[in-house]
């Protein structure tokens, strides 16, 4: 099979890039980095079709340097093996390897040391965020950054490359249409690309029109408005509207997203949402989301829609407490400041002085659970808000019994 045009379009250098100016703009990190001849581990990542495999790709070409490209998921055990073997043999190697967060514990067993010895030097690739996808291990030993969504003016930038590319030749297309497919692409330089090269064959004349491009992809072009408002504004405006218990601009905008079949998108945004924005006070809502996406998957669309809906309107006029959320924020905050402590003796593994609760009235007893430096710590504010009003209770109860124990 012939390589895609998206293919042939890939960046050479980084001078191609499109976009991404913040690091490979003159006098930027990554820039500098291929100027000064010299790379370290690192993970780009980004959204789908912005850009990350054309940076790794186009930094070991401009340094000239032996490489080897591998997937965290397709690729086995053995693959990385004769990668790792590839490196001594020839005093070391650039990795690129695409959904490094997929990444299983075998294979990190093998990359580890490499990276750590400098005989391999990473550069991972991922859509998710390495914060809390990677494992932790591999990221310390790597740089991370963040690529960014491209504009429409990237992608027309990109569109307008296409057009003078030999595969193409012939063509007919005017402005407007390039818009329209840029707009439609959304930020995915890559579905950009396929779609105009489709269109190009799928034409008996090579010319082709907005209509050309609807028979294609009949869906609307509503994520960008006259402000060119882009497709991640609308996943933020349908969680926002949720959060701030408006049930119409949540029913609008997951009317956005349900006409562009985007159902992934409304269910990791809906689990999101139960958990952060109403948590709490309507503890129950979360196995509400799991049910109302079982059902959306059983069904389909359109049918989806009304499950969907269901869960959505009860989500927009639940009350709402972020309290478990900044809860652990805040535990985590002191834990990566150092602000922690040792585990108290009583309620480690071996302890013979542990107080089981069951063993005592109510299930409760007295001891101390936090380190000796934090003891008095408390993370938790709860609201009075719905279900959460009664866990108020319990917890006041709670700390009246502790305060009159240490009394």
């Amino acid at each position: 099979m012939e390589k895609s045009l998206a293919l042939k379009l890939a960046p050479k250098s980084i001078s191609e890039v499109i976009g991404q100016q913040h690091l490979l703009g003159d006098g930027m990190i990554l820039s500098n980095l291929v100027k000064n001849k010299k790379l370290f581990s690192m993970i780009l990542y980004g959204k789908p079709g912005i850009g990350k495999t054309s940076i790794a790709s186009a930094i070991v070409q401009d340094l000239g340097v032996r490489f080897r490209f591998l997937n965290a998921v397709i690729n086995n055990k053995k693959d990385f093996d004769v990668v790792i073997e590839e490196a001594k043999m020839y005093d070391g190697l650039v990795l690129i390897m695409d959904e490094i967060h997929r990444l299983n514990k075998d294979k990190q067993d093998l990359l580890l040391p490499q990276l750590e010895s400098g005989l391999i030097t990473l550069i991972g690739m991922t859509t998710s965020n390495p914060y809390h996808s990677i494992n932790p291990a591999i990221r310390s030993r790597c740089h991370l950054f963040e690529l960014h969504e491209l504009t429409t003016e990237d992608l027309l930038e990109g569109l307008h490359r296409a057009i003078l590319h030999p595969d193409l030749e012939g063509i007919e297309i005017d402005e407007e249409t390039l818009q329209y497919i840029a707009k439609l692409a959304g930020n995915d330089l890559r579905y950009a690309y396929n779609l105009l090269e489709l269109a190009y064959y799928g034409s008996s004349d090579k010319k082709i029109t907005i209509d050309t491009i609807k028979t294609i992809n009949p869906k609307p072009v509503f994520f960008h408005d006259k402000n060119e408002d882009g497709y991640y504004d609308v996943l933020s405006a349908f969680q926002k509207s949720i959060r701030g218990s408006d049930i119409d601009a949540a029913m609008h905008y997951l009317g956005r997203l349900l006409e562009a079949g985007d159902l992934d998108s409304i269910y990791r945004r809906m689990s999101v949402i139960a958990y952060e924005d109403i948590g709490l006070a309507n503890p129950s809502i979360g196995p509400k989301v799991m049910a109302a996406i079982a059902a959306s998957e059983l069904v389909g669309l359109p049918e989806a829609r009304i499950p969907l809906a269901t869960v959505i309107a009860e989500m927009a006029l639940s009350p709402k407490s972020n309290t478990a959320k900044m809860a652990i924020d805040q535990a985590l905050s002191d834990i990566e400041t150092g602000n922690c402590g040792n585990v108290p003796n009583h309620i480690k593994t071996t302890s013979k002085d542990y107080k089981y609760p069951h063993d005592y009235p109510n299930a409760f007893v007295q001891q101390q659970y936090l380190p000796d430096n934090i003891k008095h710590k408390k993370y938790y504010q709860p609201k009075n808000l719905g279900h959460e009003a009664t866990f108020k209770d319990v917890y006041q109860k709670l700390e009246k019994l502790k305060e009159k124990k240490s009394a």
